[in-house]
């Protein structure tokens, strides 16, 4: 879905470089989160023995038991795709 923003403000300076910079350090941020998500699953995925993947169709089969674990896991996993997400998302931006 494409969107627009318009930002209006009352200031001498040139909004467009302030906007750039806000993004790039949003996106640093994103990053910091996005390896520190990815490192607690790697841990979960080494510690259960099982990938990611694995792990998501078991559960779907209820064939794993449903633990402090398995829970932390997938809200870890829904927790990495949404910082992905935003991430892609101000990645794509294009200021104009």
């Amino acid at each position: 879905m494409r969107q627009e923003i318009t930002v209006k403000a009352n200031a001498h300076e040139d909004l467009k470089p302030l906007v750039a910079s806000a993004i790039r350090n949003q996106l640093k941020i994103l990053e910091q989160d996005i390896a520190s998500s990815q490192a607690r699953i790697d841990a979960l995925e080494s510690r259960m023995g099982m990938t990611s993947n694995e792990f998501e169709l078991k559960l779907a089969k209820h064939e794993v038991e449903e633990s402090l674990d398995t829970f932390d896991w997938t809200m870890e996993l829904a927790s990495l795709r949404l910082l992905q997400g935003k991430y892609k998302s101000l990645c794509e931006a294009e200021l104009s």
